[in-house]
């Protein structure tokens, strides 16, 4: 008879974590909360998209939408938190830097009282560059898809 295993218990970083992993702050961080992260293989990193957001100002008045390009931030910024976690390494002295942006799609505007989750899933790492597919989720329907490369490298003395 072949033991059942427990489900495995996936780390997770309130708004909290979030600022202690990245060196982003208002009105760039894009992040308020990532759930389910599985080493630095998998995460999923949530966007609670409000009225209030600056950019909704000038995008576009009268018909709120979410720039895709802070879509992809958002993404970007849920992979680089899962890296310095999973290395250990505090935000504080870290920058993660975008390299590569490749195959984005945008599928459906996101707007104000969206949650926006940001599924990222490592397709490779070597050194200090990581390599991820980022799916953008609101109510399970995919709205963004794109694979991004960055670098996470220590800050440098002002």
């Amino acid at each position: 008879m072949s033991e059942a295993k427990a489900p495995e218990k996936l780390d997770s970083a309130d708004i909290k974590r979030v600022l202690e992993l990245l060196p982003h702050r208002y009105p760039m961080l894009m992040i308020d909360r990532i759930v389910d992260m599985k080493r630095d293989e998998f995460a999923i990193g949530i966007k609670n998209v409000t009225n209030n957001e600056p950019f909704f100002q000038g995008h576009f008045p009268g018909h709120p939408v979410m720039p895709g390009v802070l879509i992809v931030e958002a993404m970007a910024q849920t992979a680089g938190a899962l890296v310095i976690n999973h290395l250990g390494t505090s935000g504080s002295n870290q920058l993660v830097y975008f390299m590569t942006v490749d195959r984005a799609k945008f599928r459906k505007p996101v707007v104000p009282g969206d949650v926006l989750e940001l599924h990222m899933t490592k397709l490779q790492s070597r050194g200090s560059v990581w390599k991820y597919h980022g799916e953008g989720r609101v109510n399970g329907q995919l709205v963004a898809e794109c694979d991004i490369g960055a670098m996470i490298a220590g800050a440098s003395a002002k």
